[in-house]
């Protein structure tokens, strides 16, 4: 399943030519799933699955933070249940004190139970710094996430960039960060069921349209499949309509 993740599109969203002509654009393209960010624009979650729906596209799945109550928590998964996504995803942490990751994870597993009880999985997604950051000892937050997290209801939404860079910033995977990226799903008790897949210029080590850079995604896709791979750069290199067409034509054509 080839989404995107719509935090590649905020300049569009946010400004020329708006959120429901960005999304439109996105069905022209092919698009027919998207990975929410960015709030709902103005409407309610129910409006933006009639929206959605108007246009055929779907929200699989979301980016929401750890919830600051009971409360929140209810209707962050009411909303993700409206809009009719499977997935609910932490997007970002960062701490260089261990206790923080560790009380994150309690957190993250009390939500993951409870959204699954309303029939939604639960994941964490990663950056860079959950494996070039030493909390003490050489323990890394990947480290305390993965031990701690519960893998009968967290699962992980690799972000391949983000794992690719942290295994060169750290050393670990300077020499082949492919094998570091697989190396990195195979060991860790939680399944990875999501992919974010975004290439990276070798020449500075930024994003990259995909097929642009140096990352064999191809070979990490041979050594792990996943149920929903989803477009994303961060910094589109010349217009958000390349990047999200470029991402969905190297997607559609690629073979592993």
């Amino acid at each position: 399943m080839i989404s995107v993740q719509l935090f590649t599109t905020r300049s569009d969203l946010e400004g020329e030519p708006g959120f429901d002509a960005t999304l439109r654009m996105l069905a022209d393209t092919g698009y027919r799933k998207v990975e929410q960010a960015l709030g709902y624009f103005g409407r309610t979650a129910q409006e933006l699955r009639e929206f959605y729906d108007d246009i055929g596209i779907s929200a699989t799945s979301g980016h929401d933070d750890i919830s600051d109550s009971e409360q929140a928590l209810h209707t962050k998964i009411d909303n993700a249940r409206t809009l009719g996504q499977s997935f609910m995803v932490v997007p970002y942490l960062d701490s260089s004190d261990k206790a923080d990751w560790q009380r994150w994870a309690e957190q993250m597993n009390h939500e993951a139970e409870v959204a699954r009880s309303a029939g939604l999985r639960y994941g964490y997604h990663n950056h860079a710094q959950e494996f070039t950051t030493d909390l003490g000892g050489g323990v890394t937050p990947w480290q305390v996430l993965t031990s701690e997290l519960d893998p009968e209801l967290v699962h992980l939404e690799l972000d391949i960039y983000w794992a690719v860079r942290g295994g060169i910033e750290s050393g670990d995977g300077a020499s082949d960060p492919e094998g570091f990226t697989i190396d990195v799903i195979r060991s860790a008790p939680q399944r990875v069921l999501q992919y974010h897949v975004k290439d990276r210029h070798a020449h500075d080590g930024d994003m990259a349209d995909l097929g642009t850079g140096h990352i064999d995604f191809a070979r990490i896709f041979r050594a792990h499949r996943v149920r929903e791979y989803i477009v994303e750069n961060d910094t589109p290199d010349v217009t958000v309509r390349q990047t999200v067409e470029v991402g969905y034509s190297y997607l559609r054509t690629l073979r592993f």
